[in-house]
This record gives C-alpha cells, sequence and structure tokens, in this order.
C-alpha cells in the first residue's frame, strides 16, 4: 500500500505538467481601445473651395430705382444705392448712400442682379468705372474692388494624438543657436488622462525627436507613437522650451491589461471579449458534452450541466411592433 503513495504522486505530478504545457494564458487591453485611421502628410480638407470661388465685392448694398413719386410708382433706369460698406471699395471710391448706378464699365446696371453677377466673375486688379448720379449730377467714380471668397478653405489648426499622448501638434519650422531651420512639433493643447504631464511637456513646449531621430512633422510625431511603439511604452524625447532642449522620458498611455483567455487542456476553458461583451467558461470539457458550461452574452447568461441541464437568465424578449 506504502509503495502506491508514489506511483500515485508520479501520476500527479506528470498529469499536471501535461496540463500545463497544454496551458494558456492570453492578455487583451483592459479597455477597448479605438482604432486611429492616421491622416497623410499632404491633405486636402475641402474638394469644393479654391480659386474658382474667389469674387469680386464693390461693398454695395443695392435695390431697384423706384421712382420717389407716391401716386405713380415705376422703375427707373439703373440701380440705387441702398447701403454703403464703411471703408469699402465703393465707399473709398466716393460713392454714397442714395446715389442711382446707371453703368459699369459700359455695362448697364438697371437690375441688382447685373452688379452681382459682375461681382462673380472675379477679375483681379482690375479697376471699374461707375456712372453715378446724385441729385441731377452724374459723374465717373473709379471703384477697385476688394477679392473675397464665397467658400473660404478650411484652414488646418493642428494634428490629434487622441490614443497614444492624447494631444495636438502643429507643425513649426524652427531654428535653434543659428542653425539650419528644423521641423518640429508644438505642444497645442493636451487633452484629459494625458501622459505629457507627467513627463513635464507642457503647451508651448516644441518636440524635435523621439529616441534621437528627428521629426518631420506633427503628424509624423502622432505616426511614430502609435504605429512604432506599443501602448504603455517608453520613449525619450527631445524638448525645447525655447532656452534649453531637454531630453525627456515619456511613457505613452497604458489601457492596462486583462487575462482574455485560460485554457487548461480539458480541464478548464475561459474566454472574454470586449466587442461583444462576452465570457464563457467550461470545466471538463470533452468536445461531445462537458461537465459545466457557463457562457454571457452582455445581460444575458446561460448555463449547462453534463449538457442534459440547462437554463439562462436575463434572457431578451423580442416584441413585435405594429
Amino acid at each position: 500500500m506504502q509503495s502506491s503513495n508514489p506511483r500515485r504522486a508520479i501520476s500527479l505530478l506528470f498529469l499536471a505538467q501535461v496540463l500545463l504545457l497544454t496551458g494558456c494564458v492570453s492578455y487583451e487591453p483592459a479597455i477597448l481601445v479605438p482604432a486611429l485611421n492616421l491622416s497623410p502628410e499632404d491633405i486636402q480638407l475641402s474638394e469644393t473651395a479654391g480659386p474658382s470661388d474667389a469674387r469680386i465685392d464693390f461693398g454695395l448694398d443695392l435695390g431697384l430705382n423706384e421712382s420717389d413719386s407716391l401716386s405713380n410708382i415705376e422703375i427707373l433706369p439703373g440701380v440705387r444705392v441702398r447701403g454703403v460698406s464703411s471703408s469699402g471699395a465703393a465707399d473709398s471710391a466716393g460713392i454714397q448712400l442714395g446715389d442711382i448706378i446707371l453703368s459699369i464699365n459700359g455695362t448697364l446696371t438697371n437690375h441688382p442682379d447685373v452688379v452681382e453677377a459682375l461681382q462673380t466673375q472675379a477679375l483681379q486688379n482690375q479697376n471699374y468705372l461707375f456712372n453715378v448720379r446724385r441729385n441731377t449730377v452724374v459723374f465717373e467714380a473709379t471703384v477697385i474692388p476688394q477679392l473675397i471668397n464665397s467658400n473660404p478653405v478650411p484652414r488646418e489648426l493642428y494634428r490629434v494624438d487622441p490614443i497614444a499622448s492624447r494631444a495636438a501638434y502643429r507643425t513649426e519650422m524652427i531654428s535653434i543657436a543659428e542653425q539650419a531651420p528644423m521641423a518640429a512639433a508644438r505642444v497645442v493643447e493636451i487633452f484629459e488622462k494625458s501622459p505629457l504631464g507627467d513627463a513635464a511637456i507642457a503647451v508651448g513646449d516644441i518636440i524635435l525627436a523621439v529616441n534621437n531621430e528627428p521629426l518631420n512633422s506633427a503628424q509624423d510625431l502622432v505616426r511614430r507613437f502609435n504605429s512604432e511603439f506599443d501602448l504603455g511604452s517608453t520613449v525619450t524625447l527631445s524638448v525645447y522650451n525655447g532656452q534649453s532642449i531637454d531630453e525627456k522620458r515619456l511613457t505613452l498611455w497604458n489601457p492596462g491589461r486583462r487575462v482574455s483567455a485560460v485554457s487548461l487542456g480539458p480541464l478548464l476553458h475561459y474566454q472574454s471579449s470586449l466587442a461583444p461583451d462576452t465570457n464563457s467558461f467550461s470545466i471538463l470539457d470533452l468536445w461531445l458534452f462537458s461537465l459545466y458550461r457557463y457562457n454571457r452574452v452582455d445581460e444575458e447568461r446561460s448555463h449547462s450541466i453534463l449538457g442534459l441541464i440547462k437554463f439562462s437568465s436575463d434572457v431578451g424578449e423580442l416584441i413585435e411592433e405594429d
């Protein structure tokens, strides 16, 4: 009887070694990390706005030239000036409220739409001759229009890294100690839970290099943070604060980690995921049946014992609506 104990111990030890050899543990981020689509270096923010959208502006508010008679209202030649923009093109040319514009560059202006059509031609560096009537005097005024854009082109503010460093950066060309200008990324905004604060990096600081490799742009910094390093990694940044260059160690944002899967041969299986929110657990899984199996999908839970006894809880109910 005593000799069987060593054999039993050896058998248990062998079984434990088999389970360890066949077992594995997997890890995933503790919270769901969103995917980040990186923008290219050069980007066109608008496909419609551009030079073709430009137009000229005379700085006038015009209306029909209606007669002053209440008993016999009629439309007279020209358009009446209802408003003049202060310091605008027409104001600088001496045109006043109440003037009648008879023609522009020889084109009769008997309706405000005619003037509007002229302004959409967007002819730059051209003077326009206005024939203007003020009371009983007709005079000529030279108007130099202002160039405006009816659809302004979007202006880039900065490049944002919402995950690894949780901050925003703008590309700048700087020169330090009479050196040749170099590309850098200035910190323009720091978001909540950003690791920059722990690294003593503040808004206005300029990042020159990552791990002694110079930057090409702000987008280059965002790309390297999110493509070349794992979350939670520590990198060395060359930071210029306007007076000196300091080497600062930055630990990128770390979402933490959790156990996502455990497998010990047929004895035990555990698996979970965040998207969708599920986890499952089984004991003595022998392919066709298991001693016990548990499965959860969101709030729905199911249990199975030997594949014969099954019950569920918090199961959603399908309701047919009219």
